[in-house]
């Protein structure tokens, strides 16, 4: 489809998906980070499982970004917008519980 000729709601529609696409691969990048490193640190091998592990996000990345881009650098920039919001959720999701923030009421002496 020509962009110079389509429509602004088509234009939005296709950077909200490209945002999405870059969610997804996000999730996938840093959750799989996450996944490794659990597993990693149990393993006998763990340089192994470190090495395959960024084999493989690393190529499901650039592949989904090269394929969510297509050539367009508004594409790619909302889909690299996706993957950073992932990482921070990611990282919000997967926080251990004693490194929460304290309450409101913890916070102030008697």
């Amino acid at each position: 489809m020509n962009e110079m000729f389509a429509s602004p709601v088509a234009t939005v529609l296709v950077l909200v998906l490209s945002a999405l696409a870059g969610a997804a691969l996000g999730t996938l990048f840093f959750g799989g980070l996450w996944w490794t490193a659990r597993r990693g640190a149990v393993s006998s091998q763990p340089a192994l499982w470190f090495f395959v592990s960024l084999f493989l996000r690393m190529s499901i990345a650039l592949l989904g970004f090269y394929a969510v881009s297509d050539g367009r650098w508004e594409r790619m920039l909302t889909c690299l917008l996706g993957f950073v919001v992932a990482r921070a959720a990611v990282m919000r999701l997967t926080r251990p519980q004693d490194c929460a923030p304290a309450s409101q009421e913890a916070e102030h002496a008697p």
